[in-house]
C-alpha cells in the first residue's frame, strides 16, 4: 500500500455502494486478485478452481444470511468488471486462510488495544497494528448507511470494512484467532459480514449482538468501543460461543491467542514459530501501562508504543521474517489509532516506524 490510502465516499443502496467501491478501486482490486491467487496457491495449497468453488459456497451462504452484504459484493464485482466469484474469493479470504491455518497452526495477524477515558484525559482510543501481506492494497470507505456514516478500512475488493468507526461513536478493531473448531465452510456468519454488522451498529448493545448472535465458521476477536458510554470490550468469538474480556485499569490489549479459551472450551493449534502473539500481548500491555503511569496517555505516546521493536521482526511493529520466503511474508501493513468521540482516525499504511500518521475525519 502507499503511505496514504485512497478514500472513497459512497452512498445509496448496498449494490450502489458496492458498485462505487468496485469502480473506484478497480486497479487496486486487480492487484489484490493477483496477490491472493498466488498466496492461495503457494501458502495454503489451494488452486484457483478450488478457491472459486469454495467462494461459491461462501457467497450462497451470505446471500441467505445477509442479502444487503451479498448485494454489496455483487456491486463490487459489477463496478470493477471482475467475475462475481473472483470478488467473493477476496471477501471469503478470512474463512479460506484461517480454515487452513487451523490445521497448520501458522496463524498471524494483529495487536489491538482500547484505552478508556480515565487513562487518556477524557478520550476513548481504540486501534491496532494490522499485520498482513506487505503488498496488499487497501483503502478507506466513508459510507452513508441509513442514519449513520461509517469510516472503515478494507482491502480493495472486500465489501464493507474490518477496522473503523461510525458517527454513533462505535469503533472496531480485530484480531485473527485459531481454534480446533474452525472450518472454512462451518455454519454461521462469515468474518467480513460480521465486521460490517458491527461497524453499522448504532449502539454498543447492538454491536455486541452483531458479534454474539448466530453461528461462526471460524474464530476471531472483535474489540469494540463506544464513545457515548466510554466503554470498551473484547469479544472472543469461536464457532461454539463468545467470551468477554474486559479492560484492566482502563487498558485492554489483545493479540492472536484466546484470553478466555477455558470459558469457550477451545484448543489453539499455534505453531511454535507463530508464538509472537504472547510477546506482542505482553509488550504492548507493558508499554501502555508504563506510559499511563507517567500521566494521561497522549496520541503521541500511543503511536510510539505501536512502533516498538522488542522481539524484532515479530514485534508489535512487525517486519518481514527471515523464517519465511520473501513473497510469503507478513508485516504491519496498517497502524491505526481512533479517537471515537472526535470521529478521527490516525493511520499509516505501513510499519509505523517508517512513516508519520495521517488523519481522517467523519
Amino acid at each position: 500500500m502507499t503511505e496514504e490510502c485512497p478514500l472513497l465516499d459512497l452512498a445509496g443502496d448496498p449494490y450502489t455502494i458496492g458498485y462505487g467501491h468496485g469502480r473506484g478501486a478497480k486497479a487496486l482490486i486487480a492487484t489484490n486478485l493477483a496477490l491472493y491467487t498466488r498466496r492461495y496457491r503457494d501458502e495454503i495449497g489451494l488452486g484457483w478452481e478450488e478457491v472459486l468453488r469454495r467462494a461459491g459456497v461462501w457467497f450462497a451462504r451470505v446471500a441467505e444470511l445477509d442479502p444487503p452484504y451479498a448485494a454489496m459484493v455483487e456491486g463490487v464485482a459489477a463496478g470493477s468488471g471482475f467475475p462475481l466469484l473472483a470478488i467473493a474469493a477476496l471477501n471469503a479470504r478470512y474463512e479460506l486462510f484461517y480454515g487452513e491455518f487451523a490445521a497448520t497452526g501458522l496463524a498471524t495477524a494483529c495487536t489491538s488495544f482500547a484505552l478508556l477515558p480515565a487513562r487518556t484525559g477524557g478520550r476513548l482510543l481504540l486501534g491496532e497494528n494490522w499485520d498482513w501481506f506487505p503488498d496488499v492494497e487497501g483503502l478507506w470507505l466513508r459510507v452513508a448507511w441509513g442514519d449513520l456514516t461509517v469510516i472503515a478500512f478494507t482491502e480493495a475488493g472486500i465489501a464493507g470494512g474490518k477496522i473503523g468507526l461510525n458517527s454513533a461513536g462505535i469503533g472496531l478493531a480485530v484480531n485473527g484467532l485459531l481454534s480446533h473448531r474452525d472450518h472454512w465452510d462451518g455454519e454461521g456468519v462469515p468474518f467480513h459480514v460480521r465486521t460490517w454488522r458491527v461497524l453499522s451498529s448504532p449502539d454498543l448493545e447492538r454491536a455486541i449482538a452483531a458479534v454474539a448472535d448466530g453461528g461462526a465458521p471460524g474464530s476471531a476477536n472483535f474489540l469494540l468501543g463506544d464513545a457515548t458510554t466510554g466503554e470498551a470490550v473484547s469479544l472472543e468469538r469461536a464457532p461454539n460461543g463468545t467470551a468477554r474480556v474486559e479492560p484492566a485499569d482502563g487498558i485492554l490489549v489483545h493479540a492472536n491467542h484466546f484470553l478466555a479459551k477455558d470459558t469457550l472450551d477451545v484448543r489453539e493449534p499455534l505453531a511454535e514459530e507463530r508464538r509472537s502473539t504472547d510477546l506482542r500481548q505482553r509488550r504492548l500491555t507493558e508499554l501502555l501501562v508504563g506510559a499511563a503511569g507517567r500521566g494521561p496517555l497522549s496520541l503521541a505516546s500511543v503511536q510510539d508504543s505501536l512502533r516498538d521493536h522488542e522481539g524484532h521482526p515479530d514485534s508489535v511493529c512487525r517486519h518481514e521474517s527471515p523464517l519465511f520466503p520473501l513473497d510469503l511474508n507478513y508485516r504491519t501493513s496498517l497502524s491505526v489509532v481512533m479517537d471515537l468521540g472526535a470521529g478521527r482516525i490516525h493511520y499509516t499504511a505501513r510499519p509505523p516506524c517508517q512513516s508519520p500518521y495521517r488523519t481522517l475525519g467523519a
